[in-house]
């Protein structure tokens, strides 16, 4: 019988930990405190950064947002995340994305301090990941790591793919994947956009990880028999419902769900996972920052 991999429960797990750590800096007179910056209008990117407002409250980390016009000169935010660097009481940086097409995304990525940058995107942080020696790890390739922890899905000499090669999930994803580590050591393929007879690879996959960003693109006749099936995608699609849309992931559910042996679904599996870690990793930068030893793997 398939698993159903829980993000909610995983997550949960999470942030107990997590504010339990936070009670220790509390202790230490340390109060994290994370920072978000919005300039866009768009309504997904406004709820995305309220959700993270309230899994603040939750575990006891201070928030505070910035809000700036989506028409505003690009050096209005480079300002503004100059000001938030210098904040002893802002351990943590983030830059809700996308950005106006006036602003530049990898200037926005290498002005936050790299010790703040609780995404794991600033170059420093991405060359400590890449020699294993990672400060932050970006947020969902390491709750995936979790998932696959908590529900002892074996990596070591496994044969992974990972569908989507963004700097976001698709590039750390298999770079976690292949380091030496109780999530890693597996053999790990990336396929993309370009890649020839996708299907191939995927027939001897025991461990996909879907971030393509296309909306059910890999089905269940695609997979090996009993292969973990990782849903990082999350995407809007019409449908006859009260929104008139319904959210589905990279991967078709039902038909996947009859061949792997464990699966995430959407919502509900990779989501509140990247969530979680953002609060993890914003513990984890007061810590570094206040010399506190913080217990957070």
């Amino acid at each position: 019988m398939t698993e159903i991999i829980d993000g909610e429960s995983v997550a949960a797990d999470v942030r107990g930990a997590v504010a339990d750590e936070v009670s220790r800096l509390s202790d230490a007179g340390v109060e994290p405190g994370l920072a978000t910056v919005l300039m866009s209008d768009d309504p997904a990117s406004e709820t995305y950064v309220s959700m993270k407002q309230r899994d603040c409250e939750e575990v006891g980390i201070e928030s505070f947002h910035v809000e700036i016009d989506a028409d505003a000169p690009a050096e209005e935010l480079y300002e503004t995340i100059d000001d938030l660097n210098q904040r002893d009481d802002v351990h943590g940086v983030l830059v809700q994305l996308p950005l106006p097409d006036h602003v530049d995304k990898r200037t926005v990525l290498r002005r936050v301090a790299p010790e703040k940058d609780v995404d794991g995107f600033h170059p420093e942080n991405v060359g400590r990941l890449v020699a294993g020696d990672a400060r932050f790890k970006p947020c969902t390739p390491h709750g995936v790591q979790k998932l696959l922890e908590a529900y002892d899905v074996e990596t070591e000499g496994a044969d992974a793919v990972v569908v989507g090669r963004s700097d976001i999930v698709g590039k750390p994803m298999a770079n976690l994947l292949i380091q030496k580590s109780p999530t890693g050591n597996a053999t790990t393929t990336v396929c993309h956009s370009r890649t020839e007879d996708l299907e191939a690879k995927l027939a001897g996959a025991d461990l996909v990880v879907a971030a393509a960003g296309l909306p059910e693109f890999v089905d269940g006749s695609m997979l090996k028999e009993g292969a973990t099936v990782i849903d990082v995608g999350i995407n809007r699609v019409d449908a006859d419902t009260e929104k008139g849309y319904e959210l589905v992931g990279d991967v078709d559910y039902e038909s996947a769900k009859e061949v792997a042996s464990a699966i995430t679904p959407v919502p509900g599996g990779v989501g509140p996972m990247t969530r979680a870690m953002l609060l993890h990793n914003t513990v984890k930068a007061a810590g570094l920052q206040r010399d506190v030893e913080v217990e957070l793997e």
